[in-house]
């Protein structure tokens, strides 16, 4: 159904309607007041009263207007109707999701700035680029959806990922969103919900495993294990982690930057700002460590020129193989960071200081995630967790070995 609607700029009022499977916007000279609107109104409801009936002839009532060359007949006659002029056609998807862009990186993480470029580049603009931004329908917006959910992908059905599939979808929506606002019309991304998630499984390690894969692994990653399953730190913290942000007097990692593609950047979000107390065995890995890399490198682990590791390359050729050789599991690195969380939480600690180890800005995730390993407690020091780690001693010594290569 049309609507009479305002132009912002001018304050005229337009038609906004849709005909022939098309959407259209016929702007008026009339000022935006009660009697206007209710002329055009009026002959709104004369155009959809035709439309129904299969007689709406569009130069009859748009004798003048530009939107008769998207229609393949059109029959000019002279009109009593409200002067009407040309409207205001809406640009290129191609070129407003540029304009869009442009304008909106600035306030992105690099790492964001890539990956919303990337889905503009690879699906958006092959699917929308050629097309008027507003002529864009909720129709469009679906089929584009269900072609996307076809598409091979590494989710577990061989085929992209509902995740993945709501990461594009909620960068068209905020295009075609900022569009409907700077042209004044109704957005056709209306009632389109996000795909639902199945819910997280980790598969996290027992403290007994943990001790296994430490004593196994090779002399050079012993230390960066170390702190990966003791700290719950994320990969990209670990890889980036650098010797101006360990404070070894107060016995604490600070967590300022991610390694995302080779380069340090902020943390995934505020929250993710924190201090780590280094527990146990922790604070003894990063006195080994910095005997070995602390003077070749402002990483604290990282290769033997001094650069930061390849977590690809590293879970391809130490990871997986060690998991293999004991005869555990194969599963993703990232459970050394659900192996800290579990750990903490079965130790007694409290939830909502687990969290703030963790980075995460509430408990909500912490209990959605974790919530069968999370025990009535009230403490929130670390202690629990340092007498858990107590209890545990190395059954080897660590070796102050530099990284290689993996």
């Amino acid at each position: 159904m049309g609507k009479v609607r305002v132009r912002q700029e001018s304050k005229k009022l337009f038609i906004d309607f849709r005909f022939d499977g098309q959407r259209f916007r016929e702007q008026t000279l009339l000022d935006d007041n009660a009697k206007n609107r209710k002329q055009l109104e009026q002959l709104l409801q004369r155009m959809e009263a035709k439309m129904l009936l299969g007689e709406f002839n569009y130069a009859e009532f748009f004798p003048n207007s530009s939107n008769l060359q998207k229609l393949k007949t059109h029959q000019p006659t002279n009109t009593a109707e409200p002067q009407v002029v040309s409207d205001l056609d809406t640009p290129l998807f191609n070129d407003f999701s540029d304009q869009w862009f442009d304008e909106s990186k600035i306030q992105w993480r690099a790492s964001h700035v890539r990956n919303v470029n990337s889905i503009l580049d690879s699906s958006l603009k092959p699917a929308f680029g050629k097309k008027p931004i507003g002529d864009i329908t909720k129709a469009d917006i679906l089929a584009f959806r269900a072609k996307l959910a076809k598409r091979k992908g590494r989710g577990a059905t061989g085929l992209v990922s509902p995740k993945t599939i709501n990461s594009h979808m909620s960068i068209l929506r905020m295009v075609l969103d900022e569009a409907a606002e700077r042209f004044d019309y109704e957005t056709p991304y209306k009632n389109i919900k996000p795909l639902k998630l199945q819910k997280t499984h980790i598969e996290p390690f027992s403290l007994h495993e943990v001790q296994r894969i430490i004593d196994n692994v090779r002399p050079d990653y012993c230390n960066y294990y170390t702190v990966r399953f003791f700290t719950g730190m994320r990969t990209g913290e670990v890889d980036g982690l650098k010797w101006k942000n360990i404070d070894f007097a107060k016995r604490e990692i600070l967590v300022r930057e991610t390694l995302i593609n080779g380069e340090t950047e902020y943390t995934k979000t505020d929250g993710s700002q924190r201090e780590i107390p280094m527990f146990g065995q922790v604070y003894d890995a990063l006195k080994t460590q910095y005997a070995a890399t602390g003077h070749m490198s402002k990483y604290v682990f990282c290769n033997q020129l001094g650069q930061p590791l390849d977590h690809n390359n590293v879970t391809k050729r130490v990871w997986y193989p060690l998991l293999k050789s004991l005869g555990l599991t194969k599963r993703r690195p990232y459970q050394t960071r659900h192996t800290a969380a579990t750990l903490f939480l079965a130790s007694g600690e409290n939830p909502e200081w687990v969290a703030r180890m963790l980075g995460h800005s509430s408990t909500e995730m912490l209990f959605k995630v974790y919530s069968r390993y999370v025990p009535n407690a009230t403490r929130m020091d670390g202690s629990a967790f340092e007498r858990l780690l107590g209890n545990t001693t190395p059954t080897k010594p660590q070796k102050e070995q530099r990284h290689e290569t993996a």
